[in-house]
């Protein structure tokens, strides 16, 4: 059975379309009017074997926060629908991603409870149009539309392309262990019997 999921989001200032599948192969088509936000999520779906559409339209001539923010909250949601009931699946992965200078530490837990434990600072403010700031913003409005525990933190780094690019791909390493099947859990891995 496919785990699957599209969510359409469309409000005065975003409208978002994305399309996720769990268990994929790493293709991605994304239009977010932000290249390197663009090339985030790209870098997302091929390092955790998601296939995801992703066409968001912004209200980029006021700045970038709504764009990325929005797209947070679609794709989140979007990672809740698929994992369904989360029956079967490991519940937690972690992944320490080094990229040149930098290295990133990610834990997730699809435990069903929002929470994100940001722990990094950039040494610029823009990196390729998109606005360091607005890389928390993104991975907070993940965390919680898809109740999850999600924890990031830069171990090292001066680059903030690498930095941000190590984050992504080192999210979707754990997001891809958390989410993956396992043949022992017959239902799932908690001892309330429900996530």
């Amino acid at each position: 059975m496919a785990r699957t999921a599209r969510i359409d989001r469309k409000t005065k200032e975003t409208d978002i379309s994305v399309t996720l599948e769990l268990d994929g192969r790493g293709t991605s088509e994304i239009s977010t009017g932000i290249g390197f936000f663009d090339h985030m999520l790209e870098g997302f779906a091929k390092h955790g074997f998601f296939d995801l559409k992703c066409r968001t339209a912004g209200d980029l001539q006021v700045d970038g926060h709504h764009t990325v923010e929005d797209t947070g909250i679609v794709l989140g949601q979007a990672i809740a629908k698929a994992a369904g009931d989360k029956k079967g699946i490991r519940r937690y992965g972690s992944c320490i991603l080094p990229m040149d200078d930098a290295l990133v530490l990610c834990a997730v837990d699809l435990c069903g409870r929002p929470y994100l434990n940001f722990d990094a600072s950039f040494p610029v403010e823009h990196v390729g149009g998109l606005d360091t700031e607005l890389v928390k913003e993104f991975f907070y409005a993940v965390s919680y539309s898809a109740a999850m525990n999600l924890h990031i933190k830069l171990l090292d780094g001066s680059n903030a392309h690498h930095m941000i690019e190590a984050m992504f791909k080192a999210f979707a390493k754990a997001l891809d262990q958390a989410a993956g099947m396992d043949e022992r859990i017959s239902d799932v891995l908690s001892t309330k019997g429900s996530l």
